[in-house]
């Protein structure tokens, strides 16, 4: 048997042996099935609100516990039969409905293990504690703030514990994502102000307001997961909206953008600076060396133009070696001083990679077309990148290594 699944059977012989310890009950059984019934109720339905996160191959769940209320009630002895009735419940309903883990079994025992004891020291502590806090004001809401601190930090260390037996937990730092995931603080507050009423109310008999609770409990639950799985559903929109607009390779926007970003600005009388750059004589450098090394090159150029451009500016990689820009808010001079700039850095500062287990500088240049104007109706963008296009063509039979421009507002120089 694996390391963790003996963990966990461990945890399990252990609460049995801590149940018993306590036993027998030492409250009314009728006020007994009462409760049980109705915790078991809430609790079961409550499971399908669940968060779950992942580790590595193991999943986890963490969402509001009534075990706290129901251990100082009833006391560890009791505990044991309510985890008992309510894990397995839980786990029949999973495996009915083909939800069920490959592990559901030994995480059922783990459950109950750990549930029993962290609670039971935590009725320890209460029940040691309550006389002195009685008499302080906010007493007993500090002392269950006090005992749901300890069940936090138990369960996560035991759920720790059984994550690096199974190898889902390797170093440090996601153990630290691990906790900065678990939202503690909230889970303190949430599950001490729950369960402080919770007891309150079985201590008090006042069952009506029992049952209001757990069912106030269940529509926030249910409300609040179904924020969640829409804030999600839309997470997920705007990654693969990202996806479907982004280039892999250099992280720039790609053509499917620039042609979105061109219809966007048909019509609308900006006047900006329409640019296109070519890597030159690229083919040499995919011969000299090869294509994962022009990729690397295609990377360091990309990663000059980013630096060049303001923020209101937009790149793209449109083509192979070719890269397209929107350049905003500039005059034809700004413009200008900007690709020219570029250009320099391009022929000044080589490309570092690694070829043969070397590291190897390549030198390149790039040629570009500016053409200048306002996007009238008259000029659709999409005419304009043509025109650019074509300045890029005009410095490459020039000679490469040179920036080629119109001014549409003006003359061509």
């Amino acid at each position: 048997m694996e390391k963790y699944k003996i963990f966990d059977v461990s945890l399990f012989v252990v609460s049995i042996a801590i149940g018993l310890y306590f036993a027998p009950l030492d409250i009314d059984l009728a006020k007994y099935i009462g409760v049980l019934s109705i915790y078991l109720f809430f609790s079961i339905i409550y499971t399908s609100f669940r968060v779950a996160q992942g580790n590595g191959n193991a999943t986890y769940d963490y969402g509001m516990s009534y075990s706290q209320s129901f251990a100082l009630f009833a006391g560890p002895f009791g505990l044991l039969i309510f985890e008992i009735f309510y894990r397995f419940s839980v786990y029949f309903q999973r495996k009915i409905n083909k939800t069920a883990d490959a592990d559901e079994f030994t995480d059922t025992f783990f459950n109950i293990g750990t549930f029993v004891i962290y609670n039971t020291i935590a009725y320890i502590f209460f029940m040691s504690l309550y006389p002195y806090f009685e008499t302080i004001p906010f007493g007993y809401s500090l002392l269950f703030l006090l005992a749901a601190l300890i069940i936090v930090v138990f369960a996560s260390s035991f759920l720790l514990f059984s994550l690096y037996l199974s190898g889902n937990i390797h170093s440090w730092n996601e153990v630290k994502l691990f906790i900065k995931n678990r939202s503690m603080l909230d889970m303190v507050v949430k599950n001490a102000l729950t369960n402080g009423l919770l007891y309150y109310f079985v201590m008090q008999n006042q069952w009506e307001m029992l049952i209001v609770l757990f069912s106030l409990n269940y529509v926030v639950s249910k409300s609040f997961l179904s924020k969640q799985e829409s804030a999600q559903n839309e997470i997920e929109r705007d990654y693969f909206k990202e996806m479907a607009y982004t280039d892999f390779m250099t992280g720039l926007s790609n053509r499917a953008m620039m042609d979105k970003q061109m219809s966007e600005i048909n019509g609308s009388n900006e006047v900006l600076g329409i640019v296109v750059i070519d890597i030159d004589k690229f083919k040499r450098i995919n011969d000299n060396f090869n294509h994962a090394v022009g990729d690397l090159v295609i990377q360091h150029f990309a990663k000059m133009l980013k630096s060049r451009v303001r923020n209101y500016d937009q790149v793209f990689r449109s083509g192979g070696e070719e890269f397209t820009l929107f350049l905003r808010d500039r005059t034809y001079e700004e413009c200008i001083e900007c690709l020219e700039g570029l250009r320099t850095q391009v022929s000044e500062q080589p490309a570092e990679v690694e070829f043969s287990g070397e590291m190897t500088q390549i030198s390149y240049t790039v040629s570009c077309g500016l053409y200048y104007n306002a996007m009238v109706e008259e000029l659709p963008m999409e005419r304009a990148y043509i025109y650019a296009d074509q300045l890029l063509l005009e410095a490459k039979g020039r000679g490469r290594n040179r920036l080629v421009v119109k001014n549409g507002l003006e003359t061509y120089k």
